[in-house]
C-alpha cells in the first residue's frame, strides 16, 4: 500500500471512530432516532437481525460501525463502514443486519435525498463531472470517500448545536449532495432528477405508485404516463427496480399492510382490504411467501407474543 493510500485509509478510519461513537451516543436508549435535521435518521442494532421487509426512501445509508445487507428483488447488497449505500428512487426491500453485538453495536445512518436541491446543484456543476457511464439500477453501493464522511460527521455534529442548524444544516446538506454529483453516482442522480428521460420518467410512475399501490393498475395505463411502449416501459422499470411494476406493487401492499396490523392494530382481512386485496386467501399466501408466517403469527412474532 502506497503512502497516499494509507493515508486515506487513517483519515477514514478516524472520522469513522468519532461518527460511529457520536451515534452510538444518541442511540443507546432507542434502536432508530429520527433528529432535529429534515430527513437525517440515527440507527442502532445491539445483534444481527432475521430479514424486515420496508419501503426505503430515495437515500444515502451510511455504516459507521457492522455490516450490512440489502435484498432489492432478487438481488442482495452488502455494504459496510468502507461503503455507502444509495437509493435514488423509493424501493420496497428486505434488509438485514449482519455484523453487530452489545460491545460493538451496528451504528449507521441515512439521509433522505433532496431531490430540489440536488437539481439546482446541477445547474451549477460543471459539466464535465456528467460522465456517460449508465447505470439503471435504482440502488447501488459506493466507496465511502474522506470527504463525503467528513460532510456528514459535520452533519451529525450540529445536533450538538441546535442554534446553528437552520443555517448551516442546509450548507452540510447541500455539500453532501454535490459531493455525490461528482462523484460515480452523479450520472444516476441526473438522470432521476432530470426531466425528458426513461429514468426521470420511471422514477415519476415510482412516486404515483406509491401513492396508489391500493388501486387496480393496468400495465398500458402506466405505460401511457411514462410516455413509452409497454415493453420500454417495462424493460426500464425492473432496469431501476430490478423487479416488474406488479411485483413492485404487491410489495408496497404487503408492506402497509403489515405496517396497519402493527401500528394500528387491524385484523389481517381489513388490513388486506385497505391496500387493495380483494381475496383475503391470496392476500394471506402472498403474505407468508414475503415475511415466512401468516399474518396473524407474523404480528405476534414482531410483538414478542
Amino acid at each position: 500500500m502506497s503512502d497516499t493510500a494509507r493515508s486515506c485509509d487513517d483519515r477514514i478510519d478516524t472520522i469513522q471512530r468519532a461518527l460511529a461513537m457520536e451515534i452510538d451516543r444518541r442511540t443507546r436508549t432507542r434502536p432508530r432516532l429520527e433528529t432535529e435535521i429534515a430527513g437525517l435518521v440515527l440507527i442502532r442494532g445491539n445483534s444481527p437481525t432475521e430479514p424486515l421487509s420496508y419501503t426505503m426512501d430515495s437515500s444515502i445509508c451510511l455504516i459507521a460501525q457492522g455490516r450490512k445487507r440489502i435484498f432489492l428483488g432478487e438481488e442482495s447488497y452488502i455494504y459496510d463502514d468502507r461503503h455507502f449505500l444509495i437509493t435514488s428512487v423509493d424501493l420496497p426491500v428486505v434488509a438485514q443486519i449482519l455484523e453487530a453485538s452489545e460491545g460493538k453495536p451496528y451504528l449507521g445512518l441515512t439521509l433522505e435525498l433532496d431531490k430540489k436541491t440536488i437539481a439546482q446543484l446541477i445547474m451549477e456543476v460543471d459539466s464535465k463531472h456528467a460522465n456517460s457511464r449508465r447505470q439503471d439500477r435504482g440502488m447501488e453501493i459506493s466507496e465511502a470517500t474522506p470527504n463525503m464522511l467528513e460532510a456528514f460527521l459535520r452533519l451529525v455534529n450540529l445536533l450538538k448545536s441546535p442554534e446553528d442548524l437552520p443555517v448551516l444544516g442546509p450548507m452540510v446538506k447541500r455539500e453532501i449532495f454535490y459531493r455525490l454529483l461528482v462523484g460515480e453516482q452523479g450520472p444516476k442522480l441526473r438522470r432521476i432528477v432530470t426531466a425528458g428521460n426513461h429514468s426521470h420518467s420511471i422514477a415519476s410512475t415510482i412516486e404515483w405508485l406509491r401513492r396508489n399501490f391500493a388501486d387496480q393498475i393496468k400495465m398500458d395505463e402506466l405505460a401511457s404516463r411514462s410516455g413509452m411502449s409497454q415493453s420500454t416501459f417495462h424493460h426500464h422499470f425492473r432496469s431501476v427496480t430490478a423487479m416488474s411494476p406488479l411485483q413492485f406493487q404487491k410489495r408496497l401492499r404487503l408492506n402497509e399492510a403489515r405496517r396497519l396490523m402493527l401500528t394500528e392494530r387491524l385484523d389481517a382481512a381489513t388490513a388486506a382490504f385497505q391496500v387493495g386485496y380483494e381475496s383475503p386467501s391470496q392476500f394471506s399466501r402472498e403474505y407468508k411467501r414475503l415475511f415466512g408466517a401468516p399474518p396473524a403469527q407474523d404480528v405476534k412474532n414482531m410483538i414478542g407474543i
